[in-house]
């Protein structure tokens, strides 16, 4: 049976043979005593709250939080919002479904990006940062991570390939803007902008749900990359021949340290490089037009001129298009 997605799901809805990501489950208790579960079922397209009435803890230690199964149910209304009542759930084995439906995927080629980035990367002059980026760009297995990893998991390019793509927005931009600015060098910002959410692909898991691994709980993707390029370094240095020079590594290192740009929001520390300071601002740029557009292009009030309040933006944003495109 073809995979019927969330946002198409309405009121008064039979489920019967349906496999669904158990993104999250509670064990909660009535006011009368009973006890029911609540969870949230999800693909790529959305999410729905699903309730199993009369429930027991033998149903809740079955339901694999972050896996799948198959159910059996019925869709209602309430409070004006969708939620499934399940009354029955069925394990299901890999092979069975397309964990395709289940993982947000960039509309983009994957292939088609991670060529760019190589271009991109080749057009770097100096030596040493050459050598360094060629050490990760010729890592089968760190490339296809790279290749496949979300940007975050959940403020901007939420989804497979997401690191990727926005990766390469940066160097894009990076291409356009610092050649402005002749006393900046963009090798180091397009070296800096490579690495600056590399470790990601070691902070984030990504095989069938969006979660954190327990590497990246401890130690967060910032310090995760600062590892990884010091090994990289060593790689370097062995297949060039050449000491990689302490003061290069060090503003490297610091520009991933800084992109965040602010202690409040996870950088050790602040940018102090005028390279820092372009990387932390280009990224920035990306994420907040990126999370403006996805608010606008998402939001389901057609009637309304305005989405709701964005935590992240601090604002409201105006939907309408003033100067609509080919006028």
């Amino acid at each position: 049976m073809a995979h019927k997605f969330i946002k198409d799901l309405g009121p008064g809805e039979m489920i019967s043979d349906q496999v669904f990501l158990i993104s999250s489950k509670d064990l909660r208790t009535t006011t009368n005593g009973s006890l029911y579960i609540h969870a949230v079922l999800a693909d790529k397209t959305g999410q729905v709250p699903a309730r199993i009435w009369q429930a027991s803890e033998a149903q809740y230690k079955v339901m694999p939080e972050g896996g799948f199964l198959r159910i059996k149910g019925r869709t209602e209304s309430y409070k004006g919002h969708l939620q499934m009542i399940i009354e029955g759930m069925f394990a299901v084995k890999e092979g069975e479904f397309d964990v395709a439906n289940f993982l947000p995927t960039t509309q983009q080629n994957v292939d088609e990006m991670w060529e760019k980035v190589k271009v991109l990367l080749r057009a770097i002059k100096d030596a040493d940062l050459l050598h360094l980026m060629k050490s990760f760009v010729e890592d089968a297995d760190s490339v296809a991570m790279f290749k496949r990893a979300p940007a975050a998991m959940s403020m901007h390019h939420a989804y497979l390939g997401g690191l990727l793509e926005h990766t390469l927005n940066l160097l894009e931009i990076a291409q356009l803007v610092i050649p402005r600015y002749p006393e900046l060098s963009l090798d180091l910002v397009l070296a800096g902008i490579f690495l600056h959410d590399l470790g990601k692909t070691r902070e984030l898991k990504y095989e069938t749900n969006f979660g954190y691994t327990d590497e990246g709980q401890l130690l967060g993707h910032i310090t995760q990359c600062i590892l990884m390029i010091e090994e990289k370094i060593r790689q370097a240095e062995q297949t060039s021949g050449r000491k990689f020079p302490p003061e290069k590594k060090w503003v490297l290192q610091h520009i991933v340290l800084s992109h965040h740009g602010e202690y409040e929001f996870g950088s050790p520390k602040l940018p102090a490089v005028p390279e820092a300071i372009a990387v932390h601002y280009l990224d920035n740029l990306d994420a907040k037009i990126y999370q403006a557009l996805h608010a606008i292009t998402t939001d389901n009030d057609e009637q309304a001129d305005w989405t709701g309040f964005l935590q992240s933006l601090g604002t409201k944003l105006y939907k309408r298009d003033v100067v609509p495109e080919g006028n």
